[in-house]
């Protein structure tokens, strides 16, 4: 017989509590000076950083495939 699984977490929370957790998240930092909202070409220049790291690993694994 296998017992119910107990709620943990953000699921044991009140609504009210999520939300309240949730909103804070956007408010951490102000837009100002979150450098990507400040300067696009460093968001251009990471983003492609990510897509050759990507593409870098993708390869790497499909090459030790056996």
């Amino acid at each position: 017989m296998e017992k119910p699984k107990s709620k943990r977490g953000f699921a044991n929370m009140s609504v009210e509590k999520r939300r309240a957790i949730a909103s804070m998240g956007g408010k951490a930092c102000p837009s100002e000076k979150r450098q990507f909202f400040v300067n696009r070409e460093l968001a251009r220049l990471a983003g492609q950083k990510g897509k050759k790291l990507k593409k870098a690993t993708q390869t790497t694994e499909h090459n030790n495939v056996a």
